[in-house]
């Protein structure tokens, strides 16, 4: 006769959600306190946005005293939001753009598919987006002036972002160069950039550096606002980098080098690797950081998804609508700032599984 094995019943809640919360009297009194002050905070931007919500109709449906959010505002501007005043009838080619830009992300979030060959097809990417959204490819051309929304919000930054990378590590690397020379430029191009807010930054690639290029190799201002960005983000991803080639015990670089390795097959098999992953969450947060300071393009006129956001609730058929637009906007920044973090933290995870 096999023996009876007794098991113990399930949590219908795992512990880890609970954990902190109703695990004691105290934690439990605190977080009734804590629930019933977000309920009270809570309950009239439920009401405004759910309950007396307009989802259909028009702005005068909207004007009606008992009217909560005007959803039905974001429907009939939603497409201006997203692509701002790239002509209506091409809007197919930012939305192609954000599809396949969203494919590589999905590729490359994916630790299996790294390899030299993704850099390659980045470019690839980034070249036909540009093409494409540009009119090169298909006709008819459509100048940058005209680009905006979600496309430009994601293209500058994530531009930015992949372009000051190699120029970051250049950076970091020359700081901790025994070569005096070359230490002091790197020192001085970083704490320049740092020293300066990035709206600086734009104003001068806006208004100095036209001056100062003759007039037939003067630059589109999406591009010099692209480089200005690229060079500022590239001073404070050093620092980052730099961080983390510090956490890396002195150890290592010894035995690689006595090895045989030399100073750059040390620093790409065995230093870059285990410093770029202690610094993961710090390069999420700058990207997130860059995604945000993307609304700082409308100070020199161009329009990005807040400014296309501001601007749709400055149309006369649908006036003072800001609410409905800043929320949306904001849903959308907070969504992909939400993923970008999610990400890092299965990114960690992962990383520190392989590595045991």
């Amino acid at each position: 006769m096999s023996e009876l094995q007794i098991t113990a019943p399930r949590r219908l809640v795992p512990r880890r959600l609970t954990a902190g919360l109703i695990d004691s009297k105290a934690n439990t009194a605190i977080t009734l306190l804590f629930g019933a002050i977000l309920l009270w905070l809570f309950s009239p931007i439920w009401r405004w946005a759910f309950e007396n919500a307009v989802w259909t109709g028009s702005a005068q449906t909207c004007a009606a005293e008992s009217a909560g959010a005007c959803w039905a505002f974001i429907g009939a501007k939603l497409r201006f939001i997203l692509f701002g005043f790239y002509p209506p009838e091409l809007q197919w080619r930012p939305a192609l753009v954000l599809l396949g830009i969203g494919a590589m992300l999905s590729l490359s979030a994916s630790p299996r598919f790294w390899s030299v060959k993704l850099v390659p097809l980045w470019l690839l990417t980034l070249l036909l987006a540009w093409l494409l959204m540009s009119g090169i490819a298909v006709r008819p051309v459509v100048p940058p002036n005209q680009w905006g929304g979600l496309p430009i919000t994601i293209l500058v930054s994530l531009v930015g972002l992949a372009s000051a990378f190699p120029l970051a590590l250049v950076l970091a690397l020359a700081r901790r160069s025994s070569m005096g020379i070359l230490r002091a430029l790197s020192v001085i191009f970083i704490e320049c950039l740092r020293g300066v807010p990035l709206i600086a930054v734009l104003y001068v690639a806006m208004l100095i550096v036209p001056m100062a290029l003759p007039a037939e190799t003067l630059l589109d201002k999406l591009a010099r606002a692209q480089i200005g960005i690229t060079l500022f983000v590239s001073a404070y991803l050093a620092e980052i980098i730099r961080a983390g080639l510090q956490s890396i015990p002195a150890g290592q670089t010894e035995a690689a080098l006595s090895l045989g390795l030399g100073y750059w097959r040390t620093a790409q098999l065995v230093i870059l690797p285990q410093a770029l992953r202690a610094v993961i969450p710090a390069i999420v947060n700058l990207s997130v950081g860059i995604l945000l300071n993307t609304s700082l393009l409308a100070v020199i006129g161009i329009s990005d998804l807040l400014n296309t956001a501001k601007i749709s609730a400055a149309d006369p058929n649908w006036l003072g609508f800001y609410s409905e637009a800043f929320f949306f906007a904001g849903t959308l920044y907070f969504a992909i700032s939400f993923a970008a973090s999610r990400y890092s933290l299965w990114l960690e995870a992962r990383l520190r599984r392989g590595g045991k």
